[in-house]
């Protein structure tokens, strides 16, 4: 057995382990990292990566399709096909180009990348079986960032036509007829996604609307948009079976059949916490999730946790935010968890973006809305679905929260997190000039009229 030791072990490179590796590094600390499958993590390999590509060739897809009918551009196409496999096998291009990124990031910084399957031994000492034989890590410091998994329905368990997440997006051919089972964000993105490039598509949700993790203002417009799509949304019903290309879904209304050649299950994801030995450290937990402090420290002395492992929300923006804390604190920083905004934003058609506080969420909060219909810009992309929403002190003017619903949205993330980042008033949004004609507008158009100066309304 080799032996090697360092004073920084991460087990996981996923978007939190490799910048909390980077990191360590840059600070002089000699680094392993340790990755069973492929640098990146799920994010960057078989979820946020590979599924954002799909969406945009799905979407050129459609925009084509359209062309190919009377539209009011004026344009005329031919009706496109797609070879789904050169499709994916463009996705995977990128994917490759990102990952061989990380790794070239990690040798520049000097970080030792162990590729194999971990096994803790104790809070000090790693075993990992690589293709060259098993090797025993020493380490001053421990950083566990295994990720998370899909969840499987006993009555749905992967495989076959039953597909993850993963398996959705290495499809080389467009199913027929796609059931979707569960309404979350992933479900819809890729059920979109597939339904644009020709799938008759189905989803099947458990509680009363789709997307429960938002308010129904905001997911009105994404329900519209399904409909119009052709996409059928069975809420309060569960999915039980699939065979012979049929699934079995009890409804409230009695037991219905409904037509499915693959089935996409996606009803949430697991903390990555079995399988590696992570009881042996006896860690306290926080239901099924690594409980930790405000500077990432587990219950163990030098034992850290970051990202999905430790807890909500399972964003690789967040890892990556814990990876440095964690890599500062072990460095010897006097840094902790100060953040007060972490954007999430769900790719669906329409985007949703949510930054701070909901409606509701906070006493003596004022809400003010600002609708795509009266922004030029969004009337020039041909979507006026949506719209822009501000949350504030009724007395202070202090923002609260940001939330947006529309084509495109997804690039105000950044704007919305900085304003409360810097604890922005609505004077403070109101008073910065915008370029014109954008979609970040309807920020200073909100603002304006939380404060009763509207313009555009």
């Amino acid at each position: 057995m080799r032996h090697e030791s360092c004073k920084v072990l991460v087990i996981g490179a996923g978007p939190g382990g490799y910048v909390c590796a980077l990191r360590a590094a840059q600070a002089g600390m000699d680094t392993v990292v340790v990755e069973a499958v492929a640098p990146g993590g799920t994010c960057l390999n078989v979820g946020c990566i590979p599924s954002k590509a799909l969406i945009h060739a799905a979407d050129a897809f459609h925009s084509t399709a359209q062309m190919a009918t009377d539209n009011p551009l004026g344009i005329r196409a031919a009706a496109p096909t797609i070879d789904l496999a050169r499709t994916m096998a463009w996705k995977d291009g990128i994917v490759s180009r990102l990952t061989g990124g990380v790794k070239g990031l990690m040798a520049k910084a000097r970080v030792r990348l162990v590729q194999g399957q971990a096994r803790i031994l104790d809070g000090k000492s790693v075993e990992v079986t690589t293709a060259e034989g098993p090797v025993r890590i020493s380490t001053e410091h421990l950083v566990i960032a295994t990720g998370s998994r899909p969840v499987e329905l006993p009555g749905l368990p992967f495989g076959g036509d039953v597909l993850s997440s993963t398996d959705a997006l290495a499809l080389t051919a467009v199913p027929e007829r796609l059931a979707v089972v569960g309404g979350g964000y992933i479900g819809l993105e890729i059920g979109t996604a597939l339904a644009k490039l020709g799938a008759r598509v189905t989803v099947v949700e458990a509680g009363p609307r789709i997307l429960p993790q938002y308010d129904a203002e905001l997911t009105r417009p994404v329900a519209a948009r399904l409909k119009a799509l052709g996409v059928e949304v069975l809420t309060g019903a569960r999915a039980t079976g699939h065979a012979a290309g049929v699934l079995a879904v009890e409804t409230a209304e009695g037991k219905r059949e409904v037509a499915a050649d693959k089935v996409l299950v996606t009803v949430g994801r697991a903390p990555a916490t079995q399988g590696f030995g992570l009881e042996t450290l006896g860690l306290t937990m926080d239901g099924p999730f690594i409980a930790i402090d405000r500077r990432c420290r587990t219950s163990m002395r030098e034992v850290y946790a970051i990202g999905d492992v430790t807890g909500e929300p399972m964003l690789a923006h967040r890892a990556m935010a814990q990876g440095e804390l964690a890599a500062a604190v072990i460095a010897g920083g006097r840094e902790d968890w100060d953040r007060r905004a972490i954007p999430a934003v769900c790719y669906t058609d329409p985007e949703i973006v949510t930054v701070g506080l909901l409606p509701g969420a906070a006493k003596g909060a004022a809400v003010a809305t600002f609708r795509f219909a009266g922004n030029g810009r969004a009337l020039s992309l041909g979507r006026d679905d949506g719209f822009v929403r501000v949350v504030h002190d009724s007395d202070s003017e202090l923002i609260l929260g940001l939330q947006a619903v529309g084509a495109g949205v997804a690039e105000l993330a950044g704007e919305f997190a900085l304003a409360l980042e810097m604890a922005a008033t609505l004077t403070d949004i109101a008073a910065t000039i915008h370029a014109h004609p954008t979609l970040g507008e309807t920020m200073q158009e909100a603002a304006l009229k939380g404060l009763g100066r509207a313009l555009h309304l």
